[in-house]
């Protein structure tokens, strides 16, 4: 029996029970102060331009968690009505199993070809030429956050790139401050290797290393170097005993902790804690190194459910997303760029100009998420939180396996 089957049989049982025509029941990973102000965004917007109903189903403790639960849902035959994924290779195996809906139809009436922006994003949304999910952020994971306060109770200088920030960690715990804040979740660990990797490597290493699986670059100096830098970070974290990542970012607000490298989703925890860039805290893209931003980020997909009802709130939502106005609002609230550049972005704060620019200027490289497919990135989690909470792992012994995987990415 194929997962369509089972989706269709299941759609037919649940029948009675199905959502009303105006309720759309919409999963996300986006739990945390500054995601949750965000998402309302949507929500209101939702609302307000269409008839139907936003029925909320946030799942807590992130995508690593919220990913299995809603496959299987869609595989189980109780589908959601629209769902949150990174953009890239996450949802390969729902569309081919004829579990999502081709949404071509309304991005062809919405234009999205003539407004997203890059059009890489639209293009980790196409398979075999159709449109499958509607992109509504860029995501980058390449900023080192620095709270402002912690250095000046320390005596140091706020760092402009990694060295300096590497060398003031003794200054910081002199002065009972946790040098750097990691949370413990697995995808944490990967996420800052892999910031590492960019920003002192160099994006083109990255994308030969995943995109191409170059085993070769993999075991050479330049990824030694790198992983000489994660066991610096690794002495850095030690003793950040916080679990979620927007606990560690509050370590940052608190001045508890000097630093966290952490995507920009890390602006709204700043926002909602009313802290001002530039004066309460600093941001550094490229770790001040490279300054260069990925081009992740969040994408909507739509399952198959067989009601047509359901299918008429999918496209108001699927255009919504992407309207002006909602981009705005969702956008200054999340911390993200927007995927459009059509939009007035006056109120943005200082970091978000940041990334404006280098998004204007071209400074950016692919998503980890469009390189790789899950099953690798799911291995360089387990590598990478055993790296940082186990110091008895060399970096060369950590390279070792890091070549491996590599060297049989799919």
């Amino acid at each position: 029996m194929t997962f369509r089957t089972i989706l269709m049989a299941g759609t037919a049982l649940c029948a009675g029970t199905a959502l009303s025509a105006a309720d759309l029941e919409v999963t996300h990973w986006w739990t945390s102060g500054g995601e949750a102000a965000a998402v309302q965004q949507f929500a209101t917007e939702f609302e307000s331009q269409t008839e139907h109903k936003w029925v909320d189903g946030a799942i807590a403790g992130g995508g690593g968690t919220a990913r299995p639960v809603m496959v299987s849902r869609i595989i189980g035959g109780d589908p959601m009505g629209a769902f949150q994924f990174n953009h890239g290779r996450q949802a390969e195996e729902l569309i081919e199993a004829g579990l999502l809906r081709d949404m071509t139809h309304v991005a062809e009436a919405e234009g999205w070809k003539d407004i997203v922006n890059p059009p890489s994003l639209l293009d980790a949304c196409t398979v075999d030429g159709k449109i499958y999910c509607a992109p509504v952020n860029i995501h980058s994971w390449q900023w080192l956050w620095l709270s402002n306060g912690a250095f000046e109770k320390a005596g140091v200088a706020v760092p402009t790139n990694w060295d300096e920030f590497v060398a003031a960690a003794p200054k910081l715990r002199e002065a009972g401050i946790q040098p750097m804040a990691l949370g413990g979740q697995s995808w944490q660990s990967s996420g800052a290797f892999n910031v590492l990797m960019a920003t002192l490597a160099g994006p083109d290493v990255l994308q030969k290393v995943y995109g191409d699986g170059d085993a070769e670059l993999a075991a050479g100096e330049e990824m030694a170097r790198v992983f000489k830098a994660a066991a610096d970070m690794r002495d850095m974290v030690q003793g950040s005993n916080v679990q979620d990542w927007n606990q560690a970012t509050n370590l940052v607000i608190t001045g508890q902790a000097g630093g966290q490298i952490m995507g920009d989703w890390a602006q709204g925890e700043f926002a909602v804690a009313g802290q001002t860039a530039g004066e309460d805290y600093t941001c550094l893209p490229g770790l001040g190194v490279i300054e260069v931003l990925s081009t992740g980020g969040d994408a909507f997909y739509f399952p198959e459910t067989g009601d047509a009802e359901i299918e008429a709130a999918q496209d108001a939502l699927a255009a919504t997303l992407l309207k002006p106005q909602t981009q705005v609002a969702f956008n200054l609230k999340k911390g993200s760029l927007p995927i459009r550049g059509d939009v007035d972005l006056a109120s943005a704060n200082d970091c978000m100009k940041k990334g404006l620019q280098l998004l204007a200027d071209g400074k950016t490289m692919p998503d980890v998420n469009m390189l790789n497919t899950e099953d690798t990135n799911n291995q360089l989690n387990d590598l990478f939180v055993q790296f940082f909470q186990d110091t008895s792992i060399s970096a060369e012994d950590a390279q070792a396996r890091f070549v491996d995987i590599v060297a049989s990415k799919d």
